[in-house]
């Protein structure tokens, strides 16, 4: 009997330790697993740091902050804030708070804040703040993003002058071998036309050009700019770092991708995958956010 209660806690222990407890794990570009340290000092050596989240998910957010955290010390606080999730339009107000002229509940009735704002992106305004950076609104209007979608992009030029200062400047270059395009493209299968489906890439490529063309204008020789984004607008190169590049090639960027993973030992994709600088591969059920 005594023999059998400890085969059942052996057998018990056994498959306790065979969990894999790990909420995220870094591979550097050659599917190498890294650590967090390694992936904070090779990003001190960089121009741009895009990291892409998965809009949802809480360790995602959480990474953001550690690693802004880590290369703001690295640094010795030369670095550079903008996101996505924040448009050219509400610059002023972004900038009225972290200057401390505007509060809270002002900022919110003020800016077209994510509906995930408080618990994933007010930390990092924040952080902003408390330590006087630069936190930069990228992003274009979404209403022009719509009127490209349903219009065209052709149909930006009949904008007021005024207004043209919220996109990029026009004209600019859409294909689809641009990374990611081409994959919206599959993604849409063959039921939707030419036409709409152009538009429909436009839409996105009017969002990148324009966060590629806001993180130029305020780049700072000796710093770096953490760029936060949706995944989809850096992964395989594409998107914002492919604007990005046209505009200046010279520019050292890096690319932190995400992947999420069913398997307990959070492994990256097995194919079409295209690793970039870093890539984070986060437990799928992990906690969302929204």
């Amino acid at each position: 009997m005594k023999k059998l209660i400890l085969f059942s806690l052996m057998l018990s222990l056994n498959i306790f330790q065979a969990q894999d407890f790990r909420s995220y794990q870094f591979f550097d570009k050659k599917s190498k697993a890294v650590s967090p340290e390694k992936v904070v000092k090779e990003l001190v050596n960089y121009d741009v740091v895009f990291i892409g989240e998965h809009h949802d998910n809480s360790i995602n957010h959480w990474l953001e902050k550690k690693i802004t955290e880590a290369l703001f010390d690295q640094k010795k606080g030369q670095v550079i804030l903008g996101a996505e999730m924040f448009e050219r339009d509400n610059q002023k107000a972004l900038a009225s708070y972290l200057a401390g002229k505007i509060d809270p509940k002002v900022l919110k009735d003020s800016v077209r804040l994510w509906k995930n704002y408080e618990t994933d992106y007010r930390p990092l305004v924040d952080f902003a703040k408390d330590h006087q950076l630069k936190f930069i609104a990228t992003n274009v209007p979404r209403k022009y993003a719509s009127q490209t979608s349903k219009s065209g992009i052709e149909s930006l030029n009949q904008l007021p002058e005024n207004e043209k200062k919220w996109i990029t400047k026009l004209p600019i270059e859409v294909t689809l071998e641009t990374p990611g395009y081409k994959e919206m493209k599959s993604l849409m299968g063959d039921h939707v036309d030419e036409l709409k489906l152009m538009n429909f890439i436009s839409a996105q490529a009017i969002k990148d050009a324009t966060m590629a063309e806001s993180i130029l204008e305020n780049l700072q020789a000796g710093k770096t700019f953490i760029h936060y984004n949706g995944d989809y607008h850096s992964k395989q190169y594409g998107g914002i770092y492919w604007y990005l590049k046209k505009k200046n090639p010279n520019l050292k960027i890096a690319v932190i991708s995400v992947f999420e993973s069913e398997k307990s030992k959070l492994v990256l994709p097995e194919k079409d995958f295209i690793p970039t600088e870093f890539n984070l591969v986060i437990p799928n059920d992990m906690t969302k956010t929204y």
